[in-house]
């Protein structure tokens, strides 16, 4: 004798709620879950594992830039490097710089995620007449040619972002500490 049971036709409920879309998230009624409609692949896409230093450029992406720019443990990461715009993550300890630099071919936003600082800027090397105290959500636009520095005054790491329009850095570029990224822009150089 077969007995009804309305959860027998699985993945299908009968009667079917009124928030029904088309499966609720719940691992009894979404063949999907915990991934929902996503692979393996997209998931770690769009942001909800770390992204393991890998860039992702050019390619289309989705990311928790907040998420992924605290969990950052490297002095510069490029996340995703395109033709005409490149994302780095960076992580400062505390008492360390980026280091003065101008780029004169390109602009720079700079987002702080966590921790504070002290930004410096000026048309001169040795001029650097715009001063700013920075810490979580502030961001700082550089124009092209700007002479400017980010120092971190905190006590924890300076976590912040970092958009180039066009890119600055070599595709897949992960510099661990600051003098790995000396040592890099110093073999650029020659």
């Amino acid at each position: 004798m077969y007995v009804y049971y309305p959860y027998s036709h699985y993945p299908y409920v009968y009667p079917r709620p009124f928030f029904w879309y088309p499966y609720p998230a719940y691992p009894y009624w979404n063949p999907y879950w915990p991934v929902g409609y996503r692979s393996n692949e997209e998931h770690d896409m769009h942001g909800n594992d770390s992204h393991g230093g890998k860039d992702y450029g050019p390619y289309p992406f989705v990311i928790n830039i907040e998420e992924a720019t605290n969990n950052n443990q490297t002095f510069r990461t490029a996340l995703w490097t395109g033709e005409h715009l490149q994302v780095t993550l960076m992580s400062i300890n505390p008492g360390e710089d980026i280091g003065l630099e101008n780029h004169p071919d390109l602009d720079q936003f700079l987002r702080i995620e966590s921790g504070q600082g002290f930004v410096q800027m000026g048309k001169e090397k040795n001029k650097l007449d715009f001063q700013r105290h920075v810490a979580d959500d502030d961001a700082i636009l550089i124009p092209a040619n700007t002479w400017h520095n980010v120092t971190n005054t905190g006590k924890m790491p300076l976590k912040l972002y970092s958009i180039y329009a066009p890119p600055q850095h070599p595709f897949g570029t992960v510099h661990v500490t600051k003098a790995d990224a000396v040592a890099a822009e110093a073999a650029e150089a020659r």
